[in-house]
């Protein structure tokens, strides 16, 4: 297309989850629920393994790291999306855009990552008990989540970048509740088969690499646990690792219902209840799954409360 024949897009505009004006009022009670757990719960999380001595451990390392990560990542999407369900333009300008789209792919990517890392931990843990003080340092620890954070921050950018080379010319709609790719690619009036083969590549590697470390961390971790005579020690063993086995399988059911689904079968609304249930539901169920399940959390969790009880 000649450049006279469009004029450059400095903002866009979502079509929102809903345009039924009698949803509007419900849906923001309920998201704004989800939310209001999601921060109290990762805030939470993130304070009670900071200030109980008990929790300093690899594995409550990285999971103050995963409430971070849910945090920031709900947060990206959430405020605004509760915003415009009152508003009268639920309008984003160009570069904000690209900001929300570089954040949340990047928070989206370490949250996979990070429970990869974690499936590793367990599986040095369950399997390899001896070596578990040496194997998972201090020091390795904080190696492995720069590093998560490092590979998600360089693909995001890299997904950003391609998708923001691209023209906007024939609608500024997106018909989504946040900047998310496909949308935007879907607008573009630029030819988009490098960024589809981007996409594709660099989702598919990053997702196979992460599925697979969780798949084979828990094939060897089960056939660790079967070994143990006592039922007694393999549901202790057990135990360590049911609450992240719970999150993984939320996690990844999710990705798959998204991506293997028959292409017959997609659409829009599906997609964006979807991005919902990942980006919003998730982060809230985490903290609840791994403070539920967990004993060590809730004794800690106890004994924080009547501290602070014993304050008043």
């Amino acid at each position: 297309m000649e450049e006279g024949n469009y004029s450059e897009v400095t903002e866009f505009t979502f079509s929102g989850l809903t345009d039924r004006p009698e949803l509007q009022v419900p849906l923001f009670g309920v998201f704004l629920l989800i939310y209001s757990i999601s921060v109290v719960g990762n805030v939470g999380m993130i304070l009670l393994i900071t200030i109980d001595p008990r929790l300093q451990t690899p594995m409550y390392f990285f999971l103050r790291n995963l409430s971070f990560c849910d945090l920031c990542y709900s947060s990206i999407v959430s405020p605004k999306m509760l915003l415009n369900f009152f508003a009268d333009r639920k309008s984003i300008s160009y570069t904000a855009c690209a900001v929300q789209m570089y954040l949340s792919m990047a928070f989206a990517d370490v949250a996979s990552l990070l429970l990869s890392v974690m499936a590793y931990d367990r599986y040095v843990a369950i399997c390899n008990p001896l070596l578990y003080t040496v194997t998972m340092s201090r020091q390795r620890c904080k190696q492995l989540v720069a590093g998560v954070y490092a590979v998600g921050l360089v693909d995001s950018m890299i997904h950003t970048c391609f998708t923001f080379r691209l023209s906007f010319c024939s609608s500024n709609i997106i018909n989504h509740f946040f900047c998310d790719i496909p949308p935007l690619l879907l607008l573009s009036c630029s030819d988009t088969r490098i960024n589809e083969i981007v996409l594709f590549a660099l989702t598919s590697c990053s997702a196979v690499i992460s599925f697979l470390t969780v798949l084979l961390s828990y094939v060897y971790i089960i056939s660790t646990i079967l070994q143990i005579r006592s039922a007694e020690g393999r549901h202790k063993a057990f135990s360590t690792c049911s609450f992240h086995l719970t999150a993984v399988v939320l996690y990844y059911s999710t990705l798959l219902f998204m991506y293997l689904r028959p292409t017959s079968s997609y659409s829009m609304d599906t997609d964006k209840m979807a991005s919902v249930f990942y980006m919003l539901v998730i982060p809230m169920l985490n903290p609840l799954i791994y403070s539920l399940r967990n004993t060590e959390v809730k004794d800690a969790l106890r004994k924080a409360m009547n501290k602070l009880l014993a304050k008043f």
